[in-house]
C-alpha cells in the first residue's frame, strides 16, 4: 500500500504547476484600462485607430492561428505551446510598455492573437497526465486558477489606481513581471508522453505519426459528432453567442471610454471586472445544482436567457450613464458564462475527451470566422467603420436574433415531443389484441 501512494499522487505536482501558471498568467492588473493605456499620452493613439485598425487585428490573428495551434499543441504534446503562449504574454506586455506607433501596436495584436490560440494548450495538458476519474477535479482547479488570478489582478489594479495613484505603464510592469515568472513557472512542468490525437499510446522513437490518419479519424469523428441534433443545438449557440460576446469584451473598454472618458474622470474598470468574474464563478458553480431537464426545455433557455444578454448590451449602448453600463456588463458575463458552462456540459456528456476537444476546438473556429466577418463589415476601418454605439446597437440586435431562432425551434421541439407523447398510448392500445 505504501509502495503505490506515490503513484496515486503523481498527479498533485504538474496539477499545482498547471494551476501556478495559469494563476500567474492570468494575473495582469493593467488588462481592465488598456484601451484608456491606448489613448492616453503613453501611445497617444486616436479613437479610430484603436477601436478600428488595432483591435480587430487580435481577431484575424486567432482566426488564423488557431486550427494550426490546436494541431501541433497535440503533435508536440502540450508543453512546447504552453511555453510558446508565456513567451508570447511576455513579448505582448514588453511592446505594450515600449513599442510606439500604429503598425507596432498592430503587431502587438498579433501576439496577443497567439496568446488566446495557445489557451487550448493550458486547458488540455493536464488531461494527458491524470487518469480518466480526475478529470473533473483538475479541470475544475484549472479553471478556478485563471479566473482567481484574472479577479486578484483586476481588484489589485483598480486599487493601485484609484487609491496609490499609479501610472498605466507601473501597472504593465507588474503584468510583465507577473506573465514572466508564469513563464519560469512552465519549464518546470513535466513532458507528457502521450496527447490525445497524435500520440495515443506510448511509441517507440522509430514509430512515426501518420499525420494524415489522425486528419481522417477526426474528419470521421467530426461527422458523428455532429449527426446529433441536441449536441448540433448546442453548438450552434456556443458558436454564434461566443462571437457575440467576443465582440462585446473586446470592445467594452471603447464603450465606456465613450460614455466616461477616462482622462477626465476616475474609471472602475478594473473593479467591474473584478466582480464580474467572481459572480459569474459563482453562477457556474451553481449550474451543478440546477435540476432541469434540458433536453426538453434546453432550447427554450436558451432562447430567454439569449434575451436577457441583448437586453443588457442595449441597456450599455443606449443608456449613457456608466453605472449602469457597468451593471449591464457584469449581467452580461454572468449569464453567458452560465450558458457557456450549461452548453460545454451538454455538450461533454456523450462525448470521449478526444471528441470534446475536437468539437470545442470547431465551435471556436467557427465563433472567430463569423467574429472576422462581423469584425470586417462593422468594425474595420477598411468595412463600414462603424461608431462604438451603432456596433453595440448591432451586437444587442445580433443576440436578440439568436434569441428569436432558437425560441422558434424550441417551441417545435416542445410541440413535436408532446405529440409524440400524445401518439404513444393510441398506438399501444390499437397494437393490442
Amino acid at each position: 500500500m505504501e509502495a503505490r501512494a506515490p503513484r496515486g499522487r503523481r498527479w498533485v505536482l504538474p496539477t499545482a504547476l498547471l494551476c501556478l501558471y495559469g494563476f500567474l498568467a492570468s494575473l495582469r492588473p493593467s488588462e481592465p484600462f488598456l484601451t484608456r493605456y491606448l489613448l492616453g499620452p503613453d501611445k497617444n493613439l486616436t479613437e479610430t485607430q484603436v477601436f478600428n485598425e488595432i483591435y480587430p487585428v487580435w481577431t484575424y490573428s486567432y482566426l488564423v492561428l488557431l486550427f494550426p495551434v490546436f494541431l501541433a499543441t497535440d503533435y508536440l504534446r502540450y508543453k512546447p505551446v504552453i511555453l510558446l503562449q508565456g513567451l508570447s504574454l511576455i513579448v505582448t506586455w514588453f511592446m505594450l510598455l515600449y513599442a510606439q506607433g500604429l503598425l507596432a501596436i498592430q503587431f502587438l495584436e498579433f501576439f496577443y492573437g497567439l496568446v488566446t490560440a495557445t489557451e487550448i494548450a493550458y486547458y488540455s495538458y493536464i488531461y494527458s497526465i491524470v487518469d480518466l476519474n480526475l478529470y473533473q477535479k483538475v479541470t475544475s482547479y484549472c479553471r478556478s486558477a485563471t479566473l482567481v488570478g484574472y479577479t486578484v489582478g483586476s481588484i489589485c489594479g483598480q486599487i493601485l489606481v484609484s487609491v496609490a495613484n499609479w501610472s498605466l505603464f507601473s501597472l504593465n510592469v507588474l503584468s510583465l513581471t507577473s506573465v514572466s515568472v508564469a513563464f519560469a513557472t512552465a519549464w518546470f512542468l513535466p513532458m507528457p508522453q502521450k496527447s490525445l490525437f497524435f500520440h495515443h499510446v506510448l511509441r517507440s522513437q522509430e514509430e512515426k505519426v501518420d499525420i494524415l490518419k489522425v486528419l481522417r479519424e477526426l474528419w470521421q469523428d467530426f461527422l458523428q459528432c455532429y449527426s446529433s441534433r441536441p449536441m448540433l443545438c448546442w453548438s450552434v449557440w456556443w458558436a454564434f453567442s461566443t462571437c457575440g460576446y467576443f465582440q462585446v469584451i473586446n470592445y467594452t473598454q471603447g464603450l465606456w471610454e465613450m460614455v466616461l472618458p477616462s482622462q477626465r474622470f476616475e474609471i472602475y474598470n478594473g473593479g467591474v471586472e473584478a466582480v464580474s468574474t467572481l459572480l459569474g464563478a459563482v453562477a457556474v458553480f451553481a449550474v451543478g445544482y440546477i435540476k432541469v431537464s434540458w433536453a426538453t426545455w434546453g432550447e427554450v433557455a436558451l432562447a430567454l436567457f439569449s434575451l436577457f444578454i441583448a437586453a443588457a448590451v442595449y441597456v450599455m449602448d443606449t443608456v449613457r450613464n456608466i453605472w449602469l453600463c457597468y451593471a449591464s456588463y457584469v449581467i452580461f458575463r454572468i449569464v453567458y458564462m452560465l450558458l457557456i458552462t450549461i452548453a460545454t456540459f451538454q455538450i461533454a456528456t456523450n462525448l470521449s475527451m478526444e471528441r470534446y476537444a475536437l468539437v470545442f476546438g470547431i465551435n471556436t473556429f467557427i465563433a472567430l470566422a463569423l467574429q472576422t466577418l462581423l469584425t470586417l463589415i462593422v468594425v474595420d476601418s477598411s468595412g463600414l467603420g462603424l461608431n462604438i454605439f451603432t456596433q453595440f446597437m448591432i451586437y444587442a440586435s445580433y443576440f436578440a436574433a439568436i434569441s428569436l431562432v432558437f425560441l422558434v425551434s424550441g417551441i417545435y421541439s416542445i410541440m413535436k415531443n408532446y405529440r409524440r407523447q400524445e401518439e404513444m398510448p393510441s398506438r399501444s392500445t390499437t397494437s393490442s389484441p
